[in-house]
């Protein structure tokens, strides 16, 4: 057995009307608190950078993240490197209150969906109005992704994140490879 981490599908892509990659090894911590509370900001801000998203909301800059996922809980997201640290520096700053901060890095898989269609190879799979009107920067969605969780935000201005379970990241990856394919585009979310 190694301790070395290892990404869940090796850095796969596949290439059709978007470009769907599994994008490796990112820490993630399941943070959970009084979301309202300055101090639980503070320390969120301390590890990231970012304030505290509103409902529905990611923030990400320099490498790192926080989205809102609940509203007592937020998914900080910093270096695969730096997981355990960010979990240690959250606990010392909120001790002595309500909270709960756990790495759940090795448990998640990570994907970019890139391109033009990246928002129809999204919207075959998910029940959430895509198109640009309705779902833009900054703003996360958890859903089902056919059958599997999931949860994807707007990273760039053709690329998306999803984050789903490392048990499932094979299947979500064939999804989105097949929704993706050449030629069965839709066209609806067409600019």
């Amino acid at each position: 057995m190694s301790d070395r981490a290892v990404s869940p599908l090796a850095g796969a892509e596949s290439s059709g009307f978007a470009k769907v990659s599994e994008a490796g090894l990112r820490g993630m911590i399941t943070l959970r608190g009084d979301l309202a509370d300055a101090g639980f900001a503070g320390a969120v801000k301390a590890v990231t950078g970012c304030d505290v998203p509103g409902r529905r909301e990611v923030v990400e800059q320099g490498g790192k993240g926080v989205a809102w996922m609940s509203p007592d809980e937020l998914l900080v997201m910093v270096p695969h490197a730096e997981a355990e640290a960010a979990v240690a520096q959250l606990s010392q700053a909120l001790a002595g209150s309500h909270f709960l901060a756990v790495n759940v890095s090795d448990a998640r898989a990570v994907f970019t969906i890139e391109g033009a269609g990246a928002r129809e190879v999204l919207a075959k799979l998910a029940p959430v109005d895509l198109s640009p009107e309705a779902f833009g920067a900054g703003q996360i969605r958890r859903t089902r992704l056919a059958q599997v969780p999931a949860a994807f935000w707007l990273s760039g201005e053709e690329v998306f994140t999803l984050v789903a379970f490392r048990s499932v990241a094979q299947y979500v990856f064939d999804l989105l490879t097949v929704s993706a394919k050449a030629g069965s585009e839709v066209g609806f979310l067409a600019r």
